[in-house]
């Protein structure tokens, strides 16, 4: 095994579904995570185990991936409703085909606030992929969200890296965060995201995610701007999770009043 993937490995940090994670007045939690189609590591088609992945998580805000079916008819594959129930998390229409539920597999939930704007990115590549810019309207402020799927190739990914900073710079500025598998593993100036360092912050390697029955490659990102915004970034690693997917989901906390200043007794 190579020595870098073997520094990986040791060095890939986790929480369980149990681990206490104190929140800040206005603090939300954000996730991302890649549901491979609700095809678990045992082959094994169950889109309610996900489901139950997702009711662990506990997130305010999450970006998943993978949701649709990618050949023939985009068909939605996860049961949006029973999550809605379950979690309080609202399924944001991005598809653009009847019963889809993302773009380019891209989804989208929130258990609270509303988007003021959308946008939905075709993604330079030589395969389908997408990212979706949600402006919301939260109790903390404004937070923009870019949920993206990135390409299998290098020289892809960092097309699309340069895609998504042009509609970033083209928007009014606000609170950012990136997240979802950019399948990116190599730090430094081999990686594909390098144009993003100095801009977000998490760029870096740092928490394995895949594959999820033992986690060697961190794919997932959640990425964001400005300074001191994501804290406390996760891999979700439960024996669920090692089985529903083959990514682990990926959690983190926002400080969205902190950054914008503003003090909410009550949010959480």
């Amino acid at each position: 095994m190579r020595p870098r993937v073997l520094a990986l490995l040791r060095g890939r940090r986790s929480a369980t579904a149990g681990e206490a994670v104190p929140l800040r007045p206005g603090d939300l939690t954000i996730g991302s995570y890649n549901v491979h189609k609700c095809v678990g590591t045992d082959r094994r088609f169950d889109p309610a185990r996900v489901g139950e992945v997702i009711a662990e998580l506990d997130v305010d805000i999450l970006a998943l991936q993978e949701v649709d079916r990618r050949f023939g008819h985009r068909v939605g594959l996860l049961d949006m409703a029973g999550i809605e129930r379950r979690t309080g998390l609202r399924h944001v229409p991005l598809s653009s085909v009847p019963l889809g539920q993302g773009w380019h597999g891209n989804a989208l939930m929130l258990r609270r606030g509303e988007v003021t704007r959308l946008r939905r990115l075709t993604l330079p590549g030589g395969e389908p992929r997408g990212a979706a810019v949600a402006d919301l309207r939260l109790p903390a402020g404004p937070l923009r969200v870019v949920s993206a799927h990135f390409g299998l190739l290098r020289r892809h990914r960092a097309r699309q890296v340069a895609a998504i900073l042009e509609a970033l710079e083209a928007a009014d500025d606000m609170p950012t965060v990136i997240l979802g598998d950019l399948n990116e593993w190599r730090p430094g100036r081999r990686s594909s995201l390098m144009a993003l360092e100095g801009r977000f912050e998490g760029v870096r390697p740092d928490h394995a995610t895949f594959p999820s029955r033992l986690p060697l490659l961190p794919l997932d990102r959640i990425l964001g701007r400005p300074y001191g915004l994501v804290e406390m970034v996760r891999a979700h690693d439960t024996p669920l999770a090692r089985l529903a997917s083959d990514h682990l989901p990926l959690k983190a906390r926002l400080r969205l009043a902190a950054v914008h200043g503003t003090a909410l007794a009550n949010a959480a």
